[in-house]
């Protein structure tokens, strides 16, 4: 029996799951949170502090080993993801000199649209393989926007740091920058590092989009590799504060929805949704596909090593139905309870779930929520209806822009899914295709995984998936709703492309159209 331990870091919590790699049970799973500051004056601003989570860690981690009813000693080797591109900058000695800037924190806009700018100017190939638009989410320009906002901090900058690499580094006691372990997963989706043009992007093109960023690849120096590798081993000041064994192995770490696709049985061939406070859409392709404008990146091995690891997804997710259920003074479940007796859009309501901003396939971080078709009987429960098809309509436009990657499967993974049967029909219903839903979360389950490969195991990632990775249930296309949903798919582009694309669509045909499937225009519908 080899017991392994992996930690999951989201938004507002981590959790950390220890599993038997014997027989793939879960012996415990415990979480604890930490704070998220966010700004009524700026809401662009979301941080986090790096103590905040090693706090929260040490108590995930010593509740899940009581938990499970063993002693730390046990746990053979620990890994971890983190939400990306969550980043911090720290001093020679790799002490923070601020907050992180969450994922979530779209402060670096009018950065993301400069290098996205000289990098089309000067013809930068890693730019066509993060989608043609270099996103405010992301490293290069969260990195700048410290450098321009932060003045008196300058000259103590030595390296910024994706956190799920800056948690690696501390839990294994990585003093230098020369020394940091730096995940392919993290620098190849969100600061454009490749093998392909050599590592990071010119040098020279950086400085011409500032001159602060004057020798700033040197500071992003380290180990770079997939998480196959080691970033290391358990240092002794960790194990003490985690109640584990010193000197257990530490894979590189990764994005928890890179990890979550893994967890849920990903293979080749197969697109998984990642869906929670946000959606990260992760598929993977050949190592020779073509890069695909306006996704979030294609790089190889940063989910499965040999295969090309391609990511997209939409800003928020169970944020807005969060929002829709607080501005009605209740709960999601409850706002959803009876919505699986609505047809195809049967509340005449149609929403563009911006309200985050748009991930992919625009990359605009200046957009907002829209929804249309209201009258005065709307009720919450018909927005929460609105809203869960408007994500799966924009998940459908996003999977047609990535047509050229054979999908075999498609999987609702993330936290969410196990808990909204009418999400998951929703999106069987508007995408045509089945819908495989994990039959318990496997948020935790990915990094159990790169745990169990690290402690030796097993050879291979399918071997542990086999073990590890939960059944799927099916979500199967109601055959009776093809129509109605392509109909909406088609009123739904034509919105997406007109408000977001400047793209003309008549616009006099919306409304009615809307109202139609209100009054029950196709037969199907039920009430």
């Amino acid at each position: 029996m080899t017991l392994v331990a992996g930690a999951d870091f989201g938004t507002l919590s981590v959790r950390v799951t220890i599993m038997d790699t014997a027989n793939g049970r879960t012996l415990a799973s415990e979480a604890a949170e930490y704070p998220l500051e966010r700004s009524a004056s700026d809401p662009l601003l979301a941080r986090q502090s790096h103590a905040d989570h090693m706090a929260a860690l040490e108590r995930a981690t010593r509740a899940a080993v009581t938990s499970a009813g063993i002693s730390g000693e046990e746990i053979a080797a620990f890994a971890a993801d983190t939400t990306g591109s969550s980043v911090i900058v720290v001093d020679e000695n790799l002490e923070p000199l601020d907050d992180y800037y969450l994922w979530c924190d779209h402060r670096a806009h009018a950065e993301a649209a400069e290098i996205t700018e000289r990098a089309r100017s000067e013809g930068i190939e890693a730019l066509d393989w993060c989608g043609g638009v270099y996103s405010h989410e992301w490293g290069y320009a969260k990195l700048l926007h410290f450098l321009r906002h932060n003045p008196e901090k300058r000259e103590r900058v030595a390296a910024a740091l994706e956190h799920c690499d800056m948690l690696a580094a501390t839990l294994c006691g990585v003093r230098s920058v020369a020394d940091l372990p730096r995940s392919i997963c993290a620098m190849g989706h969100k600061w454009m590092w490749g093998e392909r043009w050599g590592g990071p992007p010119p040098q020279v093109f950086l400085e011409s989009v500032d001159p602060l960023l004057e020798g700033v690849n040197a500071k992003l120096a380290g180990r770079y590799g997939t998480s196959r590798e080691l970033a290391g081993h358990l240092s002794v000041e960790w194990a003490e504060k985690l109640g584990l064994r010193a000197g257990i192995p530490i894979p590189i770490g990764a994005f928890d929805a890179h990890w979550d696709a893994v967890g849920s049985g990903c293979r080749a061939g197969d697109v998984v949704n990642v869906i929670g406070t946000s959606t990260c859409i992760i598929a993977l392709g050949h190592e020779n596909m073509k890069p695909v404008r306006g996704i979030c990146g294609a790089v190889p091995g940063s989910v499965i090593p040999g295969l090309m690891g391609v990511e997209a997804g939409q800003s928020a997710t169970g944020d807005i139905f969060e929002a829709i259920a607080r501005r009605a003074g209740t709960d999601v479940a409850t706002l959803c309870r009876g919505l699986e007796d609505y047809g195809p859009g049967a509340t005449g309501l149609m929403r563009l779930t911006w309200d985050n901003g748009d991930r992919t396939v625009l990359v605009r971080s200046d957009l907002g929520g829209v929804t249309l078709g209201w009258d005065l009987s709307h009720s919450a429960a018909d927005e929460m209806h609105a809203a869960i098809e408007g994500m799966a309509l924009h998940t459908r436009i996003i999977l047609d822009r990535m047509g050229g990657l054979s999908f075999e499967r498609v999987l609702n993974a993330g936290g969410i899914p196990q808990k909204n049967g009418v999400l998951n029909q929703t999106y069987a219903d508007v995408l045509g295709c089945d819908v495989h839903v994990p039959d318990r979360s496997p948020v935790g389950v990915g990094a159990c995984i790169f745990a169990a490969l690290a402690a030796g195991a097993f050879d291979t990632i399918d071997d542990a998936q086999a073990v590890l990775s939960p059944r799927t249930r099916v979500f199967r296309p109601r055959a009776e709703r093809k129509d109605a949903y392509d109909e909406l798919h088609g009123l739904f582009r034509d919105l997406y492309y007109g408000f977001g694309a400047g793209e003309q669509v008549a616009l006099d045909r919306i409304l009615p159209a809307l109202r139609a499937f209100r009054l029950g225009k196709h037969k199907d519908q039920s009430r």
